[in-house]
């Protein structure tokens, strides 16, 4: 369990936010604030560095959701930060099992905004069949030391299909099961020379391929590619390091209503 700091504000009645420091005493004084922390003594609000306590720098972080039209399934694309300087997307989930996130540098600014689209990042195993960048190519009529797998001539490699894709594959006879293969590392098309074939890239979650027959699809690259996330809400977290002052007035994101 983590343990947090609560201020109070007198004008809102409540508690509008948590530290992360932990004094061991604390006390007002001449309108000055001081705290105790391993035998020394604090004031705070005295330099230019903020989010610094007892020479700790922290993250500043904000949690709130996006919840309009709560009987509506929806997908979340974009989020946009009204502000002065833009912040890491670190998550943002739905009800449905969909979560994403934003680079603090892909964010672009835009008429004094900051805009970025969301980034899926359930597109990997075993989530692959929910997406909907979840494209078909067909069974396979050889595979070579289980990365290069060959298409018969007439199975089209369409233009979709790019380097840095994911590539799964279920095996006969019932293809009921989606495994892992690996990343497109290159797409082979040579009509005349009788070439059409994938390669790819394994690592650590790659499940070999046994069968010389199996049906592959591909879903598209996360980050080169805008999915949104898919719910009925989206809570979303953002996190800043910054240590001087940068001003955060609204977040908001472009939604679509979906039609299954």
């Amino acid at each position: 369990m983590s343990n947090y700091t609560l201020t109070y504000d007198e004008g809102v009645q409540g508690f509008p936010s948590f530290y992360s420091y932990q004094p061991e005493w604390m006390i007002g004084m001449n309108n000055y604030f001081y705290t105790f922390k391993g035998g020394n003594l604090y004031r705070h609000n005295v330099n230019e560095s903020r989010n610094t306590f007892y020479n700790t720098t922290y993250n500043s972080t904000v949690q709130s959701v996006f919840n309009d039209q709560p009987l509506e399934n929806k997908l979340f694309k974009t989020i946009n930060l009204e502000g002065d300087k833009a912040w890491a997307l670190t998550s943002i989930s739905t009800d449905m099992d969909n979560t994403g996130y934003i680079d603090a540098s892909w964010f672009e600014e835009k008429e004094g905004s900051f805009f970025a689209y969301i980034r899926n990042n359930s597109s990997t195993p075993p989530n692959a069949s929910k997406l909907r960048s979840l494209n078909g190519i067909g069974r396979s009529e050889e595979v070579n030391g289980g990365t290069q797998i060959k298409f018969n001539l007439n199975v089209t490699l369409d233009t979709i299909m790019s380097v840095g894709d994911l590539l799964y594959f279920s095996n006969p006879p019932g293809f009921s099961q989606s495994f892992y293969a690996g990343t497109i590392s290159s797409i082979n098309k040579d009509v005349l020379n009788g070439i059409n074939n994938i390669v790819i890239t394994t690592d650590s979650s790659s499940i070999p391929i046994t069968d010389q027959t199996s049906f592959f699809f591909y879903v598209k690259n996360s980050v080169a590619e805008s999915q949104g996330v898919l719910g009925h809400y989206g809570v979303f977290n953002l996190q800043s390091g910054a240590t001087q002052k940068i001003n955060l007035f609204a977040v908001e994101s472009e939604v679509m209503k979906s039609y299954p």
